[in-house]
């Protein structure tokens, strides 16, 4: 009987963080990701992106992305570079290519903190779509598919994200399933 007195107060205390906004972060690449870290910290902490850590180091973006933002990052995963053309990371991580890959990841990035449920009052604001410009100086169009935000980038391509909302001491993250390309 203590037991389950326990377990009741216990669900009691996670729903009231939860209702308050102290709700634990999503899990990325088998690991918490912590709102106290910034977005590089967290980044290099997930199996699931260690081809986009190896890009933000050649592309010299560590410090940009360590900085105090807030920013938005669309996060492609090791699958999403996985579904480029054979090569295609290879060659824009040479050195030669730091412009391109450079381009290529800041297409990524939103300047502020635009939460899912940002995304979704812009998305309705906007009849179905939001036009969202990226650091890189390009645009991405966000809309819905049934409960998930897609994003549509200049070429039409399309990546879905699949963990949103993985707060950082410098923005958010958003995790996807495609790299985006301007």
């Amino acid at each position: 009987m203590k037991n389950r007195k326990v377990a009741i107060l216990l669900a009691l205390f996670a729903t009231a963080f939860a209702s308050f906004g102290y709700a634990q972060n999503p899990m990325v690449g088998g690991h918490d990701m912590s709102p106290m870290k910034n977005i590089v910290q967290n980044a290099v902490n997930s199996d699931d992106h260690t081809t986009l850590v190896a890009a933000v180091k050649a592309a010299g973006l560590v410090d940009t992305l360590q900085g105090p933002g807030p920013f938005t990052v669309f996060a492609p995963t090791n699958e999403a570079f996985a579904k480029l053309p054979q090569g295609t990371v290879d060659n824009l991580l040479k050195p030669e290519n730091k412009d391109q890959l450079t381009k290529v990841l800041t297409y990524h990035v939103v300047a502020g903190k635009l939460t899912s449920n940002d995304l979704r009052r812009m998305i309705k604001e906007g009849q179905g779509t939001a036009e969202l410009t990226t650091v890189e100086g390009g645009k991405l169009e966000a809309m819905m598919q049934g409960k998930e935000i897609v994003l549509k980038d200049e070429k039409g391509g399309i990546a879905t994200v699949t963990i949103p909302n993985v707060m950082q001491s410098n923005g958010v993250i958003h995790v996807v399933d495609s790299v985006l390309l301007p």
